[in-house]
């Protein structure tokens, strides 16, 4: 099988498993312990949130670990809204993940006021949108807004982004669950006051993820207990997973410069070899940035699923979109969004490459590819 969907989750990188086996086979204990293996366990937690802390160039003190992205997600925009004396606004875009769409939605039956951003057609929200609704909206409490699309790779503009938000004195939470990993990010080059991060997302074990937290921002704890994290997160902290967070986090930071560089070029490969015998594709996003890793294509005529399925008998893995929504008999919001009509949009295959992705695997998967589209064509009934 050759992997190509290392946005839904990417394949682990040497040494996650036996980062992760090593605090299961010595006696270490509950971090919150003062006994010897209590202080172990306590050392392997913090070598492993300096990891991390390190890929966003933060100190460590920000990183509160969770259970993963979407609880990240939760904790910083619910954290948010409860600490506030009463509903306000809450500003995200159109193209969020679903883990941020529907806890918007949840505040909005509060009584919070929830705008959404439009994008345009390349797959960006225009900045100038953003400056005109917070000039114009007084009572803004949070903007949300991710990095890059797990659906198409494209890049927000989010340092402007996050420099509007901080000139209105606004907080801005950045999900980064997608970005970190594939290009260098650094958390107040941005200007983010909460960042999301996925462990599986750049080559670490799944279950495990982190919000980095500005350290003056009153958060309220969705998880309450025990007090740990700083009291930020309650519960006792998953160390298998935080070791395999904090090996992978290391390995990232070694590579990040030039692993974007060989992965970009195999991008770039990949859409040649795809539009040369399918000329009427059309890559999601293509004119503006993206990660290095991203391709969205739609074919009309194509359904995205049987694609899939196809392609996966024959032994390449690949998405029609978010892998969190897949069985879902509805096309995706975010093509729809940049304008494609819902044919088109029911079309749409994703390929992401990963660390360890090959020019030869790119190679096969152009020809499989371009036969599994040929083959459904000539016998194909959707619209």
């Amino acid at each position: 099988m050759i992997y190509l969907d290392h946005n839904a989750t990417s394949m682990p990188r040497p040494g996650v498993a036996e980062a992760m086996l090593a605090t299961l086979n010595r006696p270490e204990g509950n971090p919150s312990s003062v006994h010897g293996p209590g202080r172990a366990a306590r050392q392997t937690l913090d070598e492993a949130r300096r990891a991390v802390a390190r890929l966003v160039t933060v100190h460590e003190s920000r990183v509160i670990f969770t259970s993963g992205g979407t609880e990240a997600n939760h904790l910083a925009i619910l954290g948010v809204a409860d600490a506030a004396e009463k509903p306000a606004t809450l500003v995200t875009s159109a193209i969020e993940h679903p883990s941020v769409l529907q806890p918007t939605e949840r505040l909005a039956q509060q009584g919070w006021r929830v705008l959404r951003l439009p994008v345009e057609a390349n797959g960006q929200i225009a900045p100038a949108a953003l400056q005109t609704l917070l000039a114009e909206e007084p009572n803004v409490r949070l903007v949300s807004i991710m990095a890059a699309n797990n659906e198409t790779g494209v890049l927000q503009p989010i340092e402007t982004i996050g420099a509007l938000c901080q000139a209105a004195g606004v907080r801005f939470h950045c999900d980064a669950t997608q970005w970190a990993g594939k290009l260098p990010l650094a958390a107040d080059a941005i200007h983010a006051d909460l960042l999301t991060l996925s462990a599986h997302k750049l080559g670490g074990p799944k279950g495990i993820g982190a919000l980095v937290v500005n350290a003056a921002l009153q958060l309220v704890p969705q998880l309450l207990g025990g007090g740990q994290e700083r009291g930020r997160r309650s519960g006792t902290e998953n160390l298998p997973g935080i070791a395999g967070f904090g090996h992978a986090a290391t390995q990232v930071a070694a590579h990040i410069g030039t692993e974007a560089q060989t992965i970009t070029a195999l991008r770039e490969k990949l859409e040649e070899g795809l539009l040369k015998s399918l000329p009427d594709g059309i890559i999601l996003g293509h004119r503006a940035p993206r990660l290095p890793n991203t391709t969205a294509i739609a074919l009309d005529g194509i359904d995205g699923e049987t694609l899939v399925m196809t392609l996966d008998l024959t032994g390449f893995a690949i998405s029609s979109g978010a892998a969190c929504s897949s069985g879902k008999n509805t096309p995706s919001h975010v093509p729809l969004a940049m304008g494609l009509d819902h044919a088109l949009t029911r079309s749409v295959t994703r390929i992401s490459l990963g660390w360890d992705s090959t020019e030869d695997a790119v190679d096969r998967f152009v020809h499989a590819f371009h036969r599994s589209v040929d083959r459904l064509r000539k016998g194909s009934h959707f619209a």
